[in-house]
């Protein structure tokens, strides 16, 4: 059974920094492109933050560009999302996303792709 835990949201001061993190088990963890995405009240479901299986290739949202870095550990079934600067408007549920992908290189950005979801963690940022 894929279970995706994450963990590190909480309340922070715009301009602050949190590291959220996302524990996997039930997977082969190599063999999966990872993501990070997040979702305001209101707002659909967006991606933030992608890397692919095990060469590391990433892609950000334009938004994310800058101020965020995704991260993985594939000895220890980890992905991570360093955001750094973090805005109001970064306030959302974040949720962190795995897919199975054939070629090492593959990021994908739409939801729509991915099967295996964490229950996400809150990031609230004060203005």
């Amino acid at each position: 059974q894929v279970q995706l835990v994450e963990s590190g949201g909480g309340l922070v001061q715009a301009g602050g920094s949190l590291r959220l993190s996302c524990a996997s088990s039930g997977i082969s963890f190599s063999n999966y492109a990872l993501a990070w995405f997040r979702q305001a009240p209101g707002k659909e479901r967006e991606f933030v933050a992608g890397i692919s299986r095990s060469r590391g290739n990433t892609q950000y949202a334009e938004f994310a560009k800058a101020r965020f870095t995704i991260s993985r550990d594939n000895g220890r079934h980890m992905v991570y999302l360093q955001m750094n600067g973090l805005k109001p408007e970064d306030t959302a549920v974040y949720y962190c996303a795995a897919v199975w992908t054939q070629l090492s290189t593959t990021i994908l950005e739409s939801a729509s792709y991915y099967g295996d979801w964490g229950q996400g963690t809150q990031v609230t940022v004060s203005s």
